[in-house]
């Protein structure tokens, strides 16, 4: 009918015997990514080369854009929720927001940016879409 399991306090002192033995995965604990996690300095070092001479947030959005067609690696896939997909190109959208232009045989869907999970490894480029989370989320 169902899997033994041992209480809550065994599985407690089990976690804690093996971690001092030798390292352990726990529920809490996340796994280590592949993709590295870009720094500040780093983040605003991006920002600034994408929006050097951009006057208003649609200029700098487009000054976005464009380090994103240059140095993203299309098509790349990646899965949203749980459907695998081809993101072919990354595009503005009427709202003004960059989008990933997302393919599953023939049908297409426009996800913004912000939204998007990245497949594990990443696509080169990776570096421009955090950058652009940032600087949209009020990093800059």
């Amino acid at each position: 009918m169902g899997v033994n399991l041992p209480s809550r306090s065994r599985r407690v002192a089990l976690t804690y015997v093996l971690s001092r033995v030798s390292p352990v995965k726990t529920q809490r604990t996340r796994a280590a990514s592949p993709r590295r996690r870009l720094g500040k300095r780093q983040l605003e070092a991006l920002i600034e080369e994408a929006i050097i001479d951009a006057y208003g947030e649609s200029e700098q959005r487009v000054g976005f854009l464009t380090m994103l067609e240059e140095h993203l690696a299309v098509p790349f896939a990646t899965e949203i929720l749980g459907t695998a997909v081809r993101v072919e190109r990354v595009d503005l959208n009427d709202a003004d927001e960059i989008v990933a232009i997302c393919r599953r045989g023939r049908a297409r869907q426009l996800i913004p940016l912000l939204n998007l999970p990245l497949p594990s490894p990443p696509p080169a480029g990776w570096e421009w879409i955090d950058a652009y989370r940032h600087w949209v989320r009020g990093g800059r």
